[in-house]
């Protein structure tokens, strides 16, 4: 029973994937860009049902940008959790625009992308980045640079950082984890880190009962006159204070 309910959530949600391909075409030239977040997070929100992924966000989601979020990285999900919570423009790894159906998504969406491994395509997102946030954007970056195991948080890159300072805009951290409901404790459904395919992950995620993403909003900070390592350092920090909330 369980595979025959993954297969028909596989099935709406490809459908629904294909209605967001079509609503970026149609619909996202002639939006306000209110008007295109809001569509951004209400297709999110309901991708998030029909996955039978139960989303709740505490702390205050921001109200406006020039605004950079750094967050812990986890799964291919989230993407799609924090735009169910709060729409922006993602900074991700180039090899993202090469997954089927869902690279044509995120990059509808506007995702910037980065060659990870080359410094000159880091110089050029960050400054494009900074143009962004002078512009008044709202942009979400992983500084750990790739997926973790939902219990450690990995070591921030700070060279994205460069763009919040360039434009004087504030970085407000926050903190995402995958939840089980029904036995408590972190669930380990849209783990995607080491040999795990793109294809498993999914799969193992449309099996999952009482998949619950937590997103967890900090308080926005300015630089404060802070170089990027430094900040960085602090950041990651408050992350991880954001992911283990006292009682």
């Amino acid at each position: 029973m369980k595979q025959l309910r993954a297969a028909w959530r596989a099935l709406r949600a490809i459908g629904h994937v294909l209605r967001g391909l079509w609503i970026i075409r149609t619909e996202f030239g002639r939006l306000t860009p209110p008007q295109t977040r809001l569509l951004v997070r209400e297709w999110s929100r309901q991708m998030l049902t029909i996955l039978g992924v139960e989303l709740v966000v505490q702390g205050e989601a921001p109200a406006h940008g020039p605004l950079l979020m750094v967050s812990n990285h986890i799964s291919w999900l989230d993407i799609l959790v924090l735009n169910a919570a709060h729409p922006s423009r993602f900074v991700s790894k180039a090899d993202v625009k090469n997954w089927p159906l869902l690279g044509s998504l995120i990059t509808g969406a506007g995702t910037l992308y980065i060659e990870r491994e080359s410094r000159r395509d880091a110089m050029r997102v960050v400054h494009h980045m900074a143009e962004r946030l002078r512009a008044g954007d709202v942009l979400t970056v992983f500084p750990e640079g790739t997926t973790g195991d939902g219990r450690t948080l990995l070591p921030f890159h700070a060279n994205l950082l460069q763009a919040a300072i360039t434009a004087n805009a504030p970085v407000l951290p926050l903190a995402l984890s995958f939840v089980d409901s029904i036995r408590g404790g972190r669930h380990d459904g849209p783990l995607f880190i080491g040999d795990t395919t793109l294809v498993a992950s999914i799969w193992s995620t449309l099996c999952a009962d009482g998949l619950q993403a937590q997103v967890r909003y900090g308080e926005a900070q300015p630089p404060l006159g802070r170089d990027r390592r430094t900040w960085s350092q602090d950041l990651r920090l408050e992350v991880e204070r954001l992911r283990n909330p006292p009682d």
